[in-house]
């Protein structure tokens, strides 16, 4: 499995079988290092409805004739915005061309502002994704809460994207601590250093984890690591 971040959370993971991308954030973010129609995948699988995690998804599931997962009010924008969809929701499992999708349940908020109203998206999730027998959990915007134990306790989870940008999610201090319940023995920060009010030091985070016996990895928009 390997991995590159494109900022934000945007994450683009691929095999031999098959290629993904979470919450791709491009366009709108200049930190992404990359243009939407340079993205090449089978899916896009979003955690939640807001603009920095909804991003360039349906400009991306159109070019390449392919389907958005998302929990079911969000994936039902998205079909009216004319992309492909798999409906999914909080607890459902889904094999998909050589790749399966989990949705996990995240405390956070789901919306998108349309003129003068805003419009509710469904609840957020995380996202086990397992992909040529490895698993990566993409944690979404999230607070810290119990369940990851759970979560952790039922999956073998090879690595897990977790946002530590504080203010809008939880930050370093719960991220280290969702990661040692996760059981998760690598670490990908995301969700950090976009905006000022989320400025964070990733490298410094993943000193802690190391002294968890975590690995850790900031990657930087564009880098990559093999999981």
């Amino acid at each position: 499995m390997k991995i590159t971040y494109y900022g934000h959370s945007a994450l683009l993971v691929e095999s031999p079988e098959a290629k993904v991308i979470f919450d791709p954030f491009l366009s709108g973010n200049p930190g992404s290092g990359i243009a939407p129609e340079k993205i090449r995948v089978d899916a896009v699988l979003l955690t939640h409805g807001h603009s920095d995690h909804l991003g360039d998804a349906v400009e991306i599931a159109k070019n390449n004739d392919c389907p958005i997962f998302a929990v079911y009010e969000l994936a039902e924008y998205c079909r009216i915005k004319g992309a492909k969809v798999k409906h999914m929701n909080i607890g459902g499992k889904l094999n998909f061309s050589g790749f399966t999708v989990k949705y996990t349940p995240a405390f956070h908020s789901s919306s998108i502002q349309e003129g003068d109203y805003w419009i509710y998206l469904g609840q957020p999730g995380g996202i086990l994704l397992t992909l040529e027998g490895k698993t990566l959990f993409h944690a979404g915007d999230t607070a810290l809460f119990g369940d990851m134990r759970l979560i952790g306790e039922r999956n073998a989870i090879d690595v897990a994207a977790l946002p530590i940008g504080d203010v809008l999610t939880m930050g370093p201090d719960d991220a280290l601590l969702a990661a040692s319940w996760l059981r998760a023995a690598k670490v990908i920060p995301v969700h950090y250093n976009t905006f000022p009010v989320i400025e964070q030091d990733g490298a410094e985070f993943c000193n802690r984890l190391k002294q968890e016996g975590i690995t850790g990895f900031p990657l930087k928009a564009g880098e990559s690591v093999e999981i």
